[in-house]
């Protein structure tokens, strides 16, 4: 594999974190849509540097003494996120504000809140927000103050008469109260951020001294948890104990404002001990994925909304399970109603016939109706099977609680090992029926989470193939062992591609396949689409595909590591990213198998921890229909030249030429579903 070419999945993911900028730079996009997409980049570049800059800094620290094979890409990351940020505030400060003005409505940003409201913010200062400030002095030694992960803080200096500087830490109670303040006068609206009341009543707070500065100051630590694979007490009391310290975790950015002194700079990195962090001077305001909140109540500024799809597929007479047990069915979320996924777990709890249900739970909704579905089905006397995921990452806190209370409820819990994370998303479903036993399953590309199911597009199966199932149950028996690898143990799948057993090898045979069909002259292609691309034995197998003139055409949403269109490599290769207004992340293979397609969905992305660190299930599509209507959603992708860019040889976003017809996938897909509903 060393004569392929690999690209950085950091800097890719970076890449991907401005495809999402575009977005907020369109002027073709209602104006709190653009808005929405500053507070997506500003959240997940949060996220960057708790998750991956760990990583650079360390692989920076080793490269400095020789000590790592790795390509340094520290500084070519920060370069970029710098080039970002500037592109941040030119389309926020440039082109949103001036918008949001024209429109009536004043954001102040960086200036002096007007006369006019400066009543109404001083009672909001003295009724709402005083109540919330804690100023701590930093050279009071009784008080060991720590400052939290990306909270908001000041760093005021004062002086008072004869008396040496002081410095003190003041907290932005972003976390107990809304970011913005709106006052509503005359004929349009002012928006204060909460940092600006606080600044501008400051005199309130030290009344007997001189403030010589304010400065605002945030720092982001490391997200990871410290779990021991060796571990053998309950995972649950492990992970809490390890979330109470995440958030004193290694510092990794500390974002300052500009014009901090060079002596206040020194002192706070001192105080802190955030020298090894990236120090960055930001602007006046941090954790701008607060935009989110911006309270704007205009309807005409925010996309028309696209009403999910009801009444499809399956009526409401008679058992659900009656409904799969004839056929398969298919659900598009968030363009097709969710209902009938909460219909399926509903009906198992209540569903006299229904001896047992088993599922996986990675990620659930903070008030989830299928957990509470779960209880029910427990408390109704069924045998409930639920494998948590309690090292989902930031969702650690909400499974526990979920956990918890299954468990008290007689819910027999099963958390996975903390060498193996369980990320497959799978229900299975055991009745007895007139004697036999019957089965109906679940088999989805997202989490079984109706929050995140009304904008994460994700694919769900509904399914009485004997097959499929049999396979199913013997999965959950694995998980029910809690082994820390499947090395040794026994399941012969079949038809399911399991990570830890089978899918990497049977997504390598399926490229062989085509890779010998090209050969022999016959038609070869592969489209597959992902979130995530980085897995390097299965991109040496494209690359190889590639050079044998199989037609690879690739969606990735995030990090790819694959390069496309380098003669002699990977000249077959195309790849697009779609992002609008719903986060694409389902996962589909298609393999041209000499026109008798091979389709299968799943939860795997291509990523090294999901092939070798995680059991992910990938599962074939059967059923006629639903092979052509997934064929059908992939095309109308394909031919996306709205919301579509080309990734070239940099793995940089080219936007794609609009020439007619113009094709926006999501509208399409949309309209195409609707329009099955008068088939």
């Amino acid at each position: 594999m060393d004569h392929y070419s690999f690209f950085d999945r950091d800097l890719s993911w970076l890449l991907f974190n401005e495809r999402i900028l575009m977005e907020a730079g369109k002027d073709t996009l209602p104006l709190m849509e653009r808005v929405n997409f500053l507070s997506i980049f500003s959240s997940n570049l949060d996220e960057f540097y708790r998750v991956r800059m760990p990583v650079l800094l360390a692989l920076h620290n080793l490269a400095k003494h020789g000590n790592s094979e790795k390509e340094d890409v520290l500084l070519e990351a920060q370069e970029l996120i710098g080039h970002q940020q500037q592109k941040f505030g030119h389309v926020f400060t440039g082109e949103i504000i001036p918008l949001l003005k024209a429109k009536k409505i004043t954001l102040l940003f960086n200036e002096p809140i007007p006369n006019a409201i400066a009543d109404k913010v001083s009672d909001y200062f003295y009724s709402q927000v005083m109540a919330f400030l804690q100023p701590i002095d930093l050279a009071d030694t009784k008080k060991n103050f720590f400052p939290e992960n990306n909270r908001l803080y000041f760093l005021v200096t004062l002086q008072a008469e004869h008396k040496t500087e002081r410095n003190v830490i003041l907290n932005i109670p972003s976390n107990q109260l809304p970011r913005f303040y709106r006052v509503n006068i005359d004929d349009g609206q002012y928006i204060v951020f909460l940092d600006d009341i606080i600044r501008n009543n400051l005199d309130k707070l030290f009344k007997n001294e001189v403030l010589t500065g304010c400065y605002s100051i945030k720092i982001t630590r490391d997200a990871e948890l410290d779990l021991d694979d060796e571990y053998q007490g309950d995972l649950s009391e492990q992970v809490e104990k390890q979330l109470l310290k995440r958030d004193l975790g290694i510092a990794t950015r500390f974002l300052h404002q500009p014009g901090m002194p060079l002596r206040t700079l020194h002192f706070i990195t001192d105080k802190f001990n955030l020298q090894s962090s990236s120090v960055v001077e930001g602007g006046m305001y941090h954790n701008l994925k607060d935009l989110s909140g911006l309270p704007v109540n205009n309807s005409s500024l925010r996309n028309t909304q696209w009403t999910p799809i009801t009444g499809y597929h399956v009526n409401d007479m008679g058992s659900l399970f009656d409904h799969i047990e004839k056929q398969d069915y298919i659900f598009h979320a968030p363009y097709q109603s969710y209902d009938t996924i909460l219909r399926f777990f509903n009906e198992a709890a209540t569903d006299g016939s229904v001896k047992e249900v088993s599922v996986t739970l990675y990620r659930v909704a903070s008030e989830s109706r299928i957990v509470n579905a779960l209880i029910s089905a427990a408390k109704n006397g069924k045998k409930v099977r639920v494998m948590v995921e309690l090292k989902a990452r930031f969702d650690e806190a909400n499974n526990i609680k979920w956990a918890k209370k299954m468990k008290a409820a007689g819910v027999d819990i099963i958390y996975s090992n903390t060498a193996l994370k369980v990320h497959a998303k799978i229900a299975l479903v055991k009745r007895h029926v007139d004697g036999r036993d019957k089965y109906s399953g679940l088999l989805a590309t997202g989490n079984f989470n109706e929050s995140t199911a009304a904008f994460y597009t994700d694919h769900i199966m509904m399914t009485a193939n004997s097959s499929l199932l049999r396979e199913m149950e013997l999965l959950f028996m694995f998980l029910a062992k809690g082994k820390k690898s499947a090395d040794g143990y026994p399941i012969d799948f079949k038809h399911l591609l399991v990570a830890q057993f089978n899918l990497r090898d049977r997504f390598l045979a399926l490229i062989d396949q085509e890779i010998a069909n090209a050969k022999q002259g016959l038609p070869a292609s592969i489209t597959i689409k992902l979130n995530n691309l980085e897995e390097r034995t299965l991109i040496a197998k494209l690359y190889e595909a590639s050079q044998s003139g199989v037609k690879i055409s690739l969606i990735v949403r995030s990090i790819c590591c694959l390069i496309p269109g380098v003669p002699g490599m990977s000249e077959n290769i195309t790849i697009r990213r779609i992002v609008d207004r719903y986060l694409e992340h389902g996962r589909i293979f298609i393999f041209h198998n000499n026109g008798d397609e091979k389709v299968f969905l799943g939860s795997a992305d291509w990523m090294n921890r999901n092939i070798y660190r995680r059991i992910e299930v990938c599962f074939p599509v059967y059923n006629d229909n639903i092979k052509a209507e997934v064929l059908q959603l992939i095309d109308f992708q394909l031919k996306d030249n709205t919301q579509a860019v080309a990734l070239d040889d940099e793995l940089r976003n080219i936007k794609i030429k609009p020439v007619p017809p113009m094709v926006q996938s999501q509208k399409a897909i949309y309209e195409f579903l609707k329009s099955k509903l008068n088939d």
